[in-house]
């Protein structure tokens, strides 16, 4: 009897057979395999995306270019049928050291951007304006930009197709916004992960950490800013694994390789009926909430404070005035927000 899926037989396939969708693609291009953006990189490598940040020389810190550059990688991956699973990684000492505060803080939000912002809400001369102690703030005009990078941030978790966050050195503040929002963290003992910006002039505006964590573990931290070791990660339950160091290439690839063994529809499928569960919890009433809190909190008499002695004597030394009494006053990079 003649079958209409090619020329095989039904069953003919051992139960374990991986390829894409039968004839839906053939004789068509294929997807470039690689991309180059203002921030990261982007490179198919079999089975998995990998995306790289790629402003190591600045702890990978977040600009403007960040949450675009991230959400069209991202669906460049979940769009390419050759990709089962997409990895975000970092190039030099860490993940993400989160914004940059060499433009949002210390230089009255000077933009380093390949965006054009001119007269738009992202504008610097425009977020400065609304950031001027003893002017009226509009906090819709600080919510329209921040909201803006939790859209981008957020491509992660409403992909398609699971995204791994690898994390290794620092994953702190902004840095965390992106990396909770992935849907497996895999990470080095070492990585030294939190948001210690809760301590003035910030709260995450993702609004992840509850929902990774739950309530009392997440105020732990964010009561504090301290933060965990990537150790500490994985026992509390924010990171699937972790590993030493010099193990974690290793373990992330076991991790990716076995994901990418899956066919893409079942990934998919498992991936939107656990996010159903996720979603019902209230991410994005958290993530609205959080970024409101975030934009009020850099407008407090604490948060005007520390903008200005960042802009008078630079945010490395604004960090460590905040962190001192915490017994952690050492910046470890570019950024810390």
């Amino acid at each position: 009897m003649e079958t209409s899926h090619n020329s095989d037989a039904l069953g003919s396939r051992p139960a374990g057979w991986r390829e894409p969708s039968s004839g839906l693609y053939e004789g068509r291009p294929e997807p470039a395999d690689e991309a180059t953006y203002p921030t990261l990189t982007y490179k198919r490598d079999g089975r998995v995306a990998r995306i790289t940040f790629n402003r190591p020389e600045r702890g990978n810190a977040i600009t403007a270019d960040t949450p675009l550059d991230l959400a069209h990688a991202i669906e460049r991956a979940d769009l390419d049928p050759r990709i089962h699973v997409t990895v975000v990684s970092g190039r030099g000492k860490g993940f993400c050291g989160g914004y940059d505060l060499g433009i949002f803080a210390e230089a009255g939000f000077q933009a380093e951007s390949g965006q054009h912002t001119e007269g738009t809400v992202l504008d610097p001369v425009v977020q400065a304006r609304n950031h001027i102690p003893g002017n009226t703030w509009d906090p819709m005009v600080d919510y329209a930009m921040m909201s803006r990078f939790n859209r981008g941030f957020s491509s992660l978790l409403h992909a398609n197709k699971p995204v791994v966050a690898k994390l290794h050195g620092f994953c702190v503040a902004g840095g965390t916004d992106i990396a909770l929002y992935a849907d497996q963290i895999i990470c080095a003992d070492d990585t030294k992960i939190g948001y210690p910006p809760t301590r003035v002039w910030g709260i995450p505006a993702a609004g992840m950490w509850a929902h990774r964590l739950g309530d009392q573990r997440a105020k732990r931290l964010l009561l504090t800013g301290d933060c965990l070791t990537g150790k500490q990660a994985a026992e509390w339950g924010l990171a699937v694994e972790s590993c030493p160091a010099e193990n974690l290439d290793e373990r992330t690839e076991a991790l990716l390789e076995r994901i990418a063994m899956m066919p893409i529809n079942q990934l998919i499928m498992a991936k939107l009926a656990l996010n159903s569960a996720l979603i019902a919890q209230g991410v994005a009433n958290s993530t609205m909430i959080s970024t409101v809190f975030d934009g009020i909190s850099r407008h407090t008499r604490e948060g005007y404070e520390f903008q200005m002695r960042s802009m008078r004597e630079g945010f490395r030394h604004a960090v460590r005035e905040r962190d001192e009494a915490f017994g952690d006053g050492k910046t470890e990079s570019r950024s810390d927000r």
